[in-house]
């Protein structure tokens, strides 16, 4: 006669599946839990989600993570589904970002602040199926303690970060300070809360783009790709500062590697109904109605930058439901996917993701079918936050079909 051994922590044992059950012979030894959980298609948690909160925001329970520490104490998953976006290879990948993050965050002192993180994509990350985050600790010193977190689907790990934390204080009260100013004569950020319309109306986060800084150029080092944006609502005091800090890694990872397609002033809607979803980004032939209807004003109020708005003037849609251009095609990206992304914090208990952010970003190289961006983030009265790198994958749409990564 076999018995049932339960191997998975859980908030409700009603929601235990099947697959996270081990049967053992009776009178034997407790079997040691394995450390590879199997998600049963259509779930993409390993515990059944809580409704949604009614006092935090929409990005703290997109971020919200939930504690195996029945199995292992450093060890956490996903507590609701994560975003894919329409058209993309998987996972948004400020998601992953920020989650590692958080998971780090839980396993260091609270006099200890995070200051940087870097941050390798390895694989696609599926949203049918739940993330298991595991951190590492890697050095417990004085001043600076490091964490390594690793974030795994079905056994593989598809995201991987090291992160180091300093101690409130550690650098004396003797110190140099300077930092990069932030640009002026901006224009405010808009009052509604549209955001791009280019972008899901699920998106947690509200994104502003402000037009691009020497955008006719020639250098194209020079260029500055631009926005406002802050999380939807308003982040609880319950999540303290961490809660902000995770939500500006989740927030940062958006346009970033796309700098570098706008300083090309690349093609970056995919418009034939090859690949998932009809495209790399789904931009079909009722998505290019829908924006040629709001009329060029109404698309820079909710912040398409020109040079979208541009290339939709070179676009129709013909009697056949066919795209069809009406000017000369620009190159088109095949690919575009982020590698690695790191981030430097530099004042992180001095801002609230909840409110208005800008961030300036720019590529001072791309070549061999990758590209380099570098980003800097600012509160709205110029206190400069944090600066981001990251390169990622940029090649553009071939005759023949790219090789794989």
């Amino acid at each position: 006669m076999l018995q049932t051994v339960r191997v998975c922590s859980v908030r409700n044992f009603n929601t235990v599946r099947p697959s996270h059950l081990v049967f053992a012979r009776p009178n034997t030894p407790p079997i040691t839990p394995r450390r590879t959980f199997v998600a049963m298609p259509g779930h993409p948690t390993l515990i059944k989600p809580p409704p949604p909160s009614k006092n935090k925001s929409a990005i703290e329970d997109v971020l919200e993570l939930t504690s195996l520490s029945d199995i292992e104490p450093n060890l956490f998953t996903n507590t609701r589904p994560l975003w894919h976006p329409p058209g993309a290879r998987g996972i948004y990948g400020g998601a992953a970002i920020a989650q590692c993050l958080a998971a780090a965050q839980r396993t260091v002192p609270e006099n200890f602040t995070v200051h940087s993180m870097h941050c390798y994509f390895v694989l696609n990350g599926n949203s049918e199926v739940p993330i298991v985050y595991h951190v590492e600790h890697v050095r417990e010193g004085r001043s600076f303690c490091t964490r390594t977190v690793q974030a795994r689907q079905r056994g593989q790990p598809i995201f991987t970060t090291t992160l180091s934390f300093m101690r409130e204080g550690a650098g004396g009260k003797k110190e140099i300070s300077h930092a990069h100013p932030m640009s002026k004569d901006l224009p405010p950020p808009g009052e509604n809360d549209e955001g791009d319309a280019t972008r899901s109306g699920d998106s947690p986060f509200i994104s502003q783009r402000v037009q691009i800084l020497n955008n006719d150029s020639p250098d194209l080092h020079t260029k500055r790709s631009r926005q406002w944006i802050r999380a939807r609502g308003r982040i609880s005091d319950e999540g303290g500062y961490q809660a902000h800090c995770s939500a500006l890694a989740y927030m940062s990872d958006s346009y970033f590697i796309g700098t570098v397609a706008r300083a090309h002033k690349l093609w970056r809607y995919r418009t034939d109904k090859k690949g998932p979803n009809g495209g790399q980004f789904n931009m079909s032939p009722q998505t290019i109605r829908e924006l040629k209807a709001k009329g060029e004003e109404k698309l820079r109020e909710t912040g398409v930058d020109d040079d979208v708005i541009t290339q939709l003037r070179g676009l129709d849609v013909n009697e056949k439901d066919e795209v069809v251009f009406t000017q000369e095609q620009r190159p088109e990206i095949g690919m575009m996917v982020s590698l690695d992304h790191s981030i430097y914090f530099h004042n992180p208990r001095s801002f609230r993701a909840d409110e208005w952010l800008f961030t300036e970003s720019e590529t001072p190289w791309s070549g061999d079918g990758r590209g380099l961006v570098m980003q800097r983030m600012y509160t709205k009265e110029g206190l400069l936050v944090a600066s981001c790198v990251q390169e990622g994958v940029v090649r553009l749409r071939q005759d023949t079909p790219p090789s794989k990564l």
